[in-house]
């Protein structure tokens, strides 16, 4: 498997970017790394209270790129931040060997921090690593703009902007990118601009995972789980993800107007105070 860095000093610029983030972030938060299977698994902690959220983020994200949304969040309770293994952040390059169903690692993570009701939060790739976990080991699970039900809707516009991207990434395509999977008439802010050219100048990025087993989303039914997304979210559009979350999960589909499948970005108050009541609502 090719590496996720293209060179040590893209590796470091990367983690760089990440670390000065996280040093400004204003927001009263904590730093560590867990030793897992996969190799060492960067976590970010903020806010307090009985309810623990672990947010698991998308493809190509991380909790550095995620702090409107933590900060929204951590406001109302505790938060803790995972770097996906094998995506650009702070956790080992390492992809789990399993693929995207080999969630032992985060099984590792929840078993060294977790404390009272524990509600996982997963964005896009993160939804599928949520489903892919044990449900008995958390409380519930909040699923955002979730892949791991359907597979990317793809279009020639899709491939039209991510494909220049991908191949000679410029700040203006990286803009391009980022309007493609927020709401109309959203414009990217520019540090999230600057975060999509250093990924894909120094990184091997990883496509969206396709549907997770049918055995993973079986074991959830029982299970507490709740489905956000975005209205105009273009990779997974809300009326082909109703229909999966109801067969799939037996959950119905909550639909925020005005964003797209970067929901966590374009409206991250309005977002937190979705997850929050939902993850509230599992906890007896």
């Amino acid at each position: 498997m090719a590496s996720l860095y293209r060179t040590p000093q893209g590796r470091e610029r990367v983690r760089d970017w990440c670390t000065s983030r996280l040093e400004a972030w204003a927001t009263p938060h904590e730093t560590t790394s867990i030793s897992t299977s996969v190799g060492p698994v960067h976590l970010v902690s903020a806010g307090s209270g009985p309810l623990t959220l672990v947010y698991l983020p998308g493809t190509s994200f991380n909790a550095a790129t995620g702090l409107p949304l933590l900060t929204a969040m951590a406001a109302r309770c505790r938060v803790l931040a995972v770097d996906l293994p094998g995506q650009p952040g702070l956790s080992t390059a390492n992809r789990p060997r399993g693929g995207d169903t080999d969630t032992g690692w985060l099984s590792e993570v929840l078993a060294a921090v977790g404390r009272g009701p524990v509600v996982l939060v997963g964005h896009s790739r993160g939804a599928h690593v949520a489903l892919c976990t044990d449900p008995s080991s958390v409380t519930g699970a909040v699923l955002v703009d979730p892949a791991g039900l359907g597979r990317v809707a793809v279009t020639g516009r899709l491939l039209r902007v991510a494909l220049p991207w991908l191949l000679r990434p410029t700040q203006r395509r990286s803009r391009a990118v980022l309007r493609l999977m927020s709401a109309s008439g959203h414009d990217p802010a520019d540090d999230q601009v600057e975060w999509m050219t250093l990924v894909a100048r120094h990184t091997r990025t990883t496509g969206a995972p396709g549907p997770a087993p049918r055995w993973a989303t079986e074991a959830w039914r029982p299970a507490s789980t709740s489905v956000i997304t975005g209205a105009e979210d273009c990779f997974f559009p809300p009326h082909r993800l109703d229909p999966l979350v109801r067969e799939r999960l037996g959950a119905e589909l909550v639909v925020v107007p005005g964003v797209g499948h970067l929901s966590v970005d374009e409206a991250p108050t309005v977002l937190a105070g979705h997850i929050v009541a939902a993850a509230g609502s599992m906890v007896v």
